[in-house]
């Protein structure tokens, strides 16, 4: 019995194989359709037309047949495209022109002109698609990398679970080769992950226990065991996802101009094209086929078909070439604000900073011992989860001193915290809150002096005195000062908005080569600070990551926003996302915006050019219907070509770190 049961799910395992390995193949037959197919479809018309045209003298009736068979195949994508906007929209647009034009042709004869107009088309229009599929085959990669099970790991046993069953503070176990299920940080092992998916960095990364670690990126080494810290759909990768597909969805202005104006003009160069059939034979007493043929000439050299691909292939390609480099655009309309940037401005912390002050001074007073003072500071601060305390912790850590757990331990909201330890009760803070009811000159005078330079003090104070001063400061992320250069280099502004007081403003900014700054601001402030930017210098860019920066973010023309740091509150605002934290990509990232500007501007000229010198080719001279196809559709295919030198841009600067680790 128990191997009649194991046959039974044997074959039902076998079963449900072949049905899913079928449903596969047909997903890729599918998908190759849809990427392929009106290109395949062009080159069988051709092939077609070029059988037909050997036949035209020898089996005339066999010619016709193939060129009727070479219109069906190559124009019925561009048909369907035509006949929807015309019974569903109640419109005109550029495939219905070519189809009425090559229809007329072959209704006074010209099948070949007629059958060359519809291959060409049919080819200008798969390589414009190509165009689209390619910035939507990089969506669709990232979602082949979600992985859909886990290994969970719970009392020592492992179990294989889908990814929806996933909890915060679940522990998962990540292979050697398997991707990391969801956002974590590693509690146990140590590997090399592979995070290119996520922030485009080409070398793998080091982890181990504390490091953060990503959905969809890569293990290449060791077992990690990661704690999960976001459910699926609040992952990074789930996030990407979204903004890309947010990203193909929202077209430029300057798209939505060119569509309106295709309407618009497709309906003229019917009327036009009407009216040169019937009013020369009337008043210029031209034959009606002459009148026809030149009717359908200036059908197909009037149409706007290269002017219409002059912009989305060049816009997509862009976003396509960004995404792969860490940089998400979530529409073409913000690639083409952030062309037109003239100022930069810039959050300080977790900005412009790394967002973890660091320990820079210990200053003992009244002749005690500073490793005494960083001691009695560790134990103190060990019970606060303020960022400055956990800063302080962690120095007296790494210095190897041992942390003592306080007594009586209060925290005042603002100002700092009052314990007992060791028999002596102690406060540390702000100088203000520990020397409320003393005065000491050389404390005033160390306190001033380091605010000078730009950090923040705190002062420890027993019951008596002041006892010893700790400075700390933000540090600069290491590739803020080259951002900045280089945004200069571009002829453009830099600001810096905080709410630091000024002197650690003031000194961040110093550093970082920064001349306009706006410090002690509230997030109102930050707003008005923009609006003021704007009204003063024009297209103003902001990069922030924190919920403060948010407001800022959404008044800014473009919000720029830290993805990996970044709160959910400055994703879901900013109209661009550095996956990498890595401020460098804005300059690199204005510079694509400006080439992608230059090639539209480029394309709209040449083809305005070719058609002005068809029009005048048609009406001044006897030009033939091929000829005109040929440049019109031809054109076409220049533009969208140029749009696509955009997906192969040159690589960005590499970091200093990975310079560093190639010398």
């Amino acid at each position: 019995m128990n191997t009649a049961i194991q046959t039974t799910e044997s074959s039902s395992n076998k079963q449900t194989t072949k049905q899913a390995r079928l449903q596969q193949q047909y997903a890729r037959g599918k998908t190759w359709l849809h990427q392929y197919g009106e290109g395949a479809a062009a080159l069988v018309s051709g092939l077609i037309i070029a059988i037909a045209w050997t036949l035209g003298e020898v089996n005339p009736a066999w010619s016709i047949a193939l060129y009727v068979t070479a219109y069906i195949i190559g124009g019925f994508a561009k048909a369907r495209e035509g006949l929807q906007t015309l019974f569903v929209e109640r419109d005109l647009d550029v495939n219905l022109l070519m189809l009425v034009a090559a229809a007329g042709a072959a209704s006074i004869g010209y099948w070949t002109e007629g059958a060359v107009l519809i291959f060409i088309f049919s080819l200008s229009g798969a390589l414009e698609s190509y165009t689209m599929d390619r910035s939507r085959r990089d969506i669709s990669a990232l979602v082949e990398m979600k992985p859909e099970t886990a290994m969970l790991y719970e009392a020592g046993v492992e179990r294989l679970v889908p990814i929806a069953e996933l909890s915060v503070g679940d522990i998962v176990i990540v292979k050697p080769g398997e991707r990391i299920p969801a956002d974590g940080i590693v509690v146990e092992g140590s590997s090399a992950v592979n995070q290119a998916s996520i922030t485009g960095e080409s070398i793998p990364v080091d982890k181990e226990a504390g490091d953060e670690v990503f959905a969809g990126t890569l293990n290449d080494q060791g077992a990690l065991f990661i704690r999960i810290n976001r459910p699926g759909e609040a992952t990074l990768f789930a996030k990407i996802i979204r903004l890309v597909q947010e990203a193909q969805s929202e077209k430029p202005v300057s798209q939505l101009f060119m569509e309106r104006f295709e309407r618009r003009y497709a309906r003229a160069i019917i009327l036009i094209s009407v009216l040169l059939i019937a009013l020369p034979p009337l008043l210029l007493q031209w034959p009606l086929q002459t009148a026809f043929y030149k009717a359908m000439v200036f059908l197909v050299v009037a149409s706007p078909c290269a002017l219409v691909a002059s912009i989305m292939p060049a816009v997509l390609s862009a976003i396509s070439s960004s995404a792969r480099k860490g940089v998400l655009f979530k529409g073409g309309a913000h690639l083409e604000n952030l062309a037109r940037t003239k100022v930069v401005a810039f959050d300080k912390t977790g900005t412009l900073t790394t967002g973890h002050p660091i320990v820079t001074d210990v200053i003992a007073l009244q002749n005690n011992d500073s490793h005494e003072i960083l001691r009695v500071a560790g134990s103190l601060e060990s019970l606060s989860e303020h960022p400055l305390a956990k800063s302080i912790v962690q120095h007296v850590q790494q210095s190897g001193l041992a942390v003592q757990k306080p007594a009586a331990f209060s925290a005042v909201t603002g100002k700092g915290i009052q314990a007992d330890f060791e028999g002596r009760t102690w406060r540390i803070g702000k100088p203000a809150f520990t020397a409320e009811n003393t005065s000491d000159a050389v404390l005033t005078e160390t306190v001033e002096r380091l605010q000078r330079e730009g950090k923040t003090v705190t002062v420890l104070h027993d019951s008596e005195r002041a006892v010893g001063v700790i400075a700390l400061q933000d540090s600069i992320r290491p590739e803020a000062k080259r951002a900045i250069a280089q945004l200069k280099k571009q002829g453009i502004q830099v600001a810096m908005l905080t709410g630091d007081q000024e002197q650690t403003a003031r000194a961040i900014a110093d550093e970082a080569g920064i001349e306009l700054v706006f410090s002690e601001l509230l997030p109102e402030d930050k707003v008005t600070q923009i609006k003021a930017l704007k009204e003063a210098y024009g297209s103003v860019a902001m990069v922030g990551d924190g919920v403060n920066d948010a407001p800022a973010l959404a008044t800014a023309t473009v919000g720029i926003a830290m993805g990996a740091g970044g709160s959910d509150a400055a994703l879901e605002t900013a109209n661009v996302v550095l996956l990498q934290d890595d401020i460098e990509k804005i300059p690199a990232a204005i510079a694509t915006g400006k080439r992608t500007l230059t090639i539209i501007k480029q394309n709209m000229v040449f083809a305005l050019s070719v058609i002005l010198l068809l029009l005048a080719g048609n009406f001044g001279y006897e030009m033939a219907l091929p000829l005109g196809v040929v440049g019109h559709e031809g054109s076409t295919i220049l533009v969208i070509l140029n749009g696509l030198r955009l997906l192969r841009q040159p690589a960005d600067r590499m970091s200093t770190g990975q310079q560093h680790a190639l010398d």
